[in-house]
């Protein structure tokens, strides 16, 4: 493996020896989750690099102790708002001595810097989301069902065109966390509990409901697991997913929710001493991917086709609702899109499926 760029950078090397680039991320949550991966392999394929990532405040600790990796906060509702804050924040990133930007998300604001970096002769590649390849996947008429690049490798190749090429063949995970004393005591666990190979996250919602498992049908694998004496940890956000969770953990004796409970940084500790994380095709499947963790994944109206399966994890951990009864899935790549009829496409996926796809895992 090649552990030197292939064209030196141009501008705003740090002086030492050191490239150093900038790492554009802003959000959403699975997207940031799946850059630590990418950008932990990078750094161990090449180190001589440093970077600079930035993202919202909110998402400092999945970045958080990784070795040559800096944060920086986008305030984008304050001090960086506009065009002007924007502009602001570009100088602001011109002093930390960055020499290129990998613009890992590629939307208005990212855009806008791209055009200040690229005025003052930075090196700045973007993302291709690959957004005719994903129409002509999710399209009803003259679907192309086949699978396209992921996520993970159209992040690899920003760096690639960068002069960094990564082999993403042996990914690099963020190490388990030390659980914290609110942690332990919000969910009861210990050192010795959690060495016992039976800690079950369950994270059962999505942003939308065209990929949102059936509550009753999620209880009937709760209560199950729950029988068989696995502690199983609900997670989620919101005043409504809280009240949800809160009734299902008031039905059953091994079953702990911490919505609300944890903060995000203590919530990622947990997640990180998890045996296996069951989710949607969500942002808490990459959080836990990241780690490592095994994943099992549940998909409505999308599918992994499209790119955003979890780093890491065997085809055969994604549940699947049913093509052949509902032949136009995917029908978009967040799943926003849910066509009349379609509603309930995940009642397809049995609940005793996923219970022994557990089962199997732990």
């Amino acid at each position: 493996m090649n552990t030197q760029p292939s064209a030196p950078l141009k501008k705003g090397s740090p002086g030492n020896g050191t490239e150093h680039l900038l790492v554009i991320r802003l959000s959403a949550m699975g997207d940031v989750a799946m850059t630590v991966p990418v950008l932990m392999t990078l750094l161990r394929q090449y180190p001589g690099l440093e970077l600079t990532v930035l993202s919202r405040e909110f998402f400092r600790p999945v970045f958080d102790g990784i070795p040559r990796l800096n944060f920086y906060a986008a305030d984008v509702r304050g001090r960086h708002k506009g065009i002007r804050g924007l502009y602001r924040l570009y100088r602001e990133l011109k002093k930390t001595g960055i020499g290129a930007v990998a613009d890992l998300h590629h939307v208005l604001r990212s855009n806008m810097l791209r055009i200040f970096f690229r005025m003052s002769g930075f090196p700045v590649v973007q993302i291709d989301k690959g957004r005719k390849e994903k129409k002509a996947l999710t399209r009803s008429r003259n679907k192309v069902l086949k699978p396209l690049k992921t996520t993970h490798q159209r992040y690899a190749d920003v760096f690639g065109k960068l002069g960094y090429s990564i082999d993403m063949e042996h990914p690099v995970f963020r190490p388990k966390e030390p659980l914290g004393e609110t942690v332990i005591t919000a969910t009861g666990l210990d050192a010795e509990k959690t060495e016992q190979g039976k800690l079950i996250g369950i994270a059962p919602f999505a942003a939308f409901g065209g990929k949102r498992y059936p509550p009753d049908l999620m209880e009937k694998v709760i209560a199950g697991l729950d029988r068989d004496g696995y502690n199983i940890l609900l997670f989620g956000g919101g005043e409504e997913e809280i009240r949800v969770l809160g009734l299902l953990e008031g039905r059953y004796r091994n079953v702990t929710s911490v919505a609300g409970k944890l903060s995000f940084r203590e919530e990622l500790q947990l997640i990180s001493n998890l045996d296996v994380m069951v989710a949607m095709d969500s942002g808490n499947a990459h959080l836990a991917a990241m780690y490592g963790v095994k994943t099992i994944t549940l998909w409505g109206v999308t599918h992994p086709y499209a790119g955003f399966y979890p780093i890491g994890q065997p085809k055969a951990n994604a549940l699947l609702s049913d093509r052949e009864k509902y032949p136009l899935i995917p029908t978009s790549v967040y799943g926003k899109t849910v066509p009349e009829g379609y509603e309930e496409v995940m009642q397809t996926i049995d609940p005793e499926s996923v219970s022994r796809k557990i089962r199997e895992l732990v």
